[in-house]
């Protein structure tokens, strides 16, 4: 007679034990901070908090287009939510770089390039408390990464109209990250097919389907738009039209779902395709701003 096997959640000693495991991998302050400091000559960049992990080495910056114009609306991009996710970050960075400009009389911009610079550090979707941050954006968040930046954000009293959060999907959510939150959660974790290509995920309470159709097609010139799977589905969720699925955002507490913005969606970069470099993932995310921002001009 065979005997189930009872998984346990983890209790404070197994979180530490887990903590201890992880490393620094690369650097913040050279690969982010460093392209921060550099956009202070055309936008405003602004201080929102340090992570007491280390004060020291994780300062919080947002950045913001000069003379913000209330007559505008406003576009919030946030990266680096889950740290691990690269092209988010530099997606985010580059655009406000590069792109920003020439949107700024439409529009006013918000940009949080990295929620999550420990993790992007230890090349991690949690913080070091083992919490998920893009599962956190609460009142009383138990992640002050997302603490921080729910403040920030109300301190500039704006109405956000359009939010891009911009995300990855990797071989490693299959392979460690999932894998992990069984672990941590003491209960089963279903793996789904990690699809090959970019993809979309909308608010299911504002799907917005035409302004994610217009995402896609800005994207596919630049990379592959993920395949649905034999059942119609990807990552496991159905998809509502090429390249685009939807979550109840508010309902899982995701970055995404913050807001009463009008338009949200989550860009959702797959770096690991024999197809894709690091360029071309940042490409994509840039792209995604750039197709969902043409369309919004009419709106």
């Amino acid at each position: 007679m065979e005997t189930a096997i009872k998984l346990i959640p983890w209790g404070q000693a197994e979180k530490e034990l887990w903590l201890k495991e992880q490393h620094i991998k690369r650097s913040y302050k050279d690969d982010v901070l460093t392209k921060i400091e550099k956009l202070k000559s055309t936008l405003d960049v602004i201080n929102y908090g340090a992570l007491s992990y280390n004060r020291d080495r994780y300062p919080l910056f947002f950045i913001k287009s000069r003379n913000i114009d209330k007559n505008k609306k406003t576009i919030l991009i946030t990266g680096g939510v889950h740290g691990y996710e690269t092209s988010g970050v530099h997606g985010a960075l580059s655009f406000m770089q590069n792109q920003v400009q020439n949107y700024v009389n439409y529009f006013n911009f918000i940009c949080f390039p990295c929620i999550s610079p420990w993790g992007y550090e230890t090349i991690n979707r949690w913080n070091p408390l083992a919490i998920d941050p893009n599962r956190s954006f609460r009142e009383n968040s138990p992640a002050e990464e997302c603490s921080f930046f729910l403040a920030a954000m109300k301190s500039q009293q704006v109405e956000v109209f359009a939010h891009f959060d911009l995300h990855e999907t990797t071989d490693t959510d299959n392979t460690i990250f999932r894998p992990m939150l069984a672990k941590r959660d003491g209960k089963e974790e279903k793996l789904s097919e990690i699809p090959d290509g970019f993809y979309l995920v909308g608010d299911s309470a504002k799907p917005q389907p035409e302004f994610q159709k217009a995402i896609i097609d800005r994207v596919r010139p630049v990379t592959h738009i993920a395949p649905s799977d034999k059942d119609g589905n990807i990552i496991g969720d159905r998809a509502e039209q090429e390249g685009v699925i939807n979550y109840d955002k508010k309902k899982l507490f995701l970055c995404g779902g913050f807001s009463n913005a009008e338009y949200i969606t989550t860009t959702e970069v797959y770096p690991d395709s024999p197809k894709a470099t690091d360029a071309i993932c940042i490409d994509a995310q840039v792209a995604a701003l750039q197709g969902g921002l043409d369309f919004l001009k009419t709106k």
